[in-house]
């Protein structure tokens, strides 16, 4: 077997397919132990270098409350030289100036779709965020960035269980309206189903959200992810978050295990033909890289089945 799965196309799927890799915030947020941040320019440059076209670099929120990402503004002038664009989170006006007097041009606002986890998370309800938000994106627009928006608890909350639907839509019209070019439905805890997806994606559309500015982030909790991006595949989205290596889970909700892990996605979509522009054997081998860095084996399946047979 040479490492790469036999190309069976199925119809009404997308040509191609743009991963936004989280690996670099999402996936290592959560590590006790601090990452140098030689280590995460080197692991970024890496992820470029195996073609990922859009890399999350890192977060300007205030180090307390993420103290692996305290280095902001050390890891961001060392890519400069990176060829991928590098969207960086930011939780409110101060992390905006800070990602912007460093030349960051794509930002991202990170909101919830339940009270509790925007309670837990934001220490606001979903309105207050929301109007936290709306100078952010005004001010990021203006200054000619591209804005994403993140969407989290779209289909259930561990504290309040599964999330009606038409709440989801409400807060995703809400962030949209606001000016976000774009946004992430995030399945946090890793609950959602396919009929669940569609269902979703089918009810943003009536309400006016078009399928193009939609992307999707699933964690595998239960072993959904993939099945659950297949769904939103053949609904039409062509943007999918993805973490390196299975990276990163959520700090604020104990349950969610890791994200979907990129190389996971990868061979899924090489196998259907479906366009990434990744190089599958370079993106393993810098996830086996990093798990060196970390100390600890990838979670990823594809991970540890293309590097157990070499």
């Amino acid at each position: 077997m040479n490492g790469l799965p036999m190309t069976v196309p199925s119809p009404g799927l997308p040509a191609r397919v743009r991963i936004h890799e989280v690996g670099a915030r999402d996936g290592l947020q959560n590590e006790k132990t601090a990452v140098p941040t030689a280590v995460k320019a080197e692991f970024i440059h890496r992820l470029a270098a195996a073609g990922l076209t859009t890399i999350e670099a890192t977060s300007f929120v205030h180090p307390k409350w993420v103290p692996q990402l305290a280095d902001a503004e050390q890891l961001f002038p060392l890519l400069g030289d990176v060829e991928a664009a590098l969207p960086v989170l930011v939780p409110n006006e101060r992390g905006l100036d800070r990602a912007l007097a460093l030349g960051a041009t794509r930002i991202a606002v990170f909101g919830s779709a339940t009270e509790t986890f925007a309670s837990r998370n934001l220490n606001r309800t979903v309105a207050e965020s929301l109007a936290m938000f709306e100078p952010v994106v005004a001010r990021a627009r203006q200054e000619k960035a591209h804005v994403r928006g993140y969407l989290s608890m779209c289909f259930g909350d561990p504290w309040e269980g599964p999330v009606p639907v038409g709440q989801v839509v409400s807060v995703a019209k809400a962030l949209l309206d606001l000016g976000c070019d774009e946004l992430s439905l995030g399945d946090t805890i890793g609950v959602a189903t396919p009929g669940h997806v569609q269902e979703l994606l089918g009810s943003l559309n009536e309400a006016g959200v078009g399928t193009d500015r939609i992307g999707v982030h699933f964690h595998d909790t239960y072993g959904q992810a993939l099945s659950n991006t297949l769904a939103a595949l053949r609904h039409g989205v062509t943007t999918v978050d993805a973490s390196a290596g299975g990276l990163g889970g959520c700090p604020y909700a104990k349950s969610a295990t890791g994200n979907l892990a990129t190389e996971d996605l990868v061979w899924m979509l090489d196998g259907l033909g479906i366009e990434t522009g990744v190089d599958l054997a370079a993106l393993t081998a810098t996830s086996v890289w990093m798990a060196e860095q970390l100390g600890r084996p990838s979670p990823s399946r594809t991970v540890r089945a293309l590097s157990h047979k070499e």
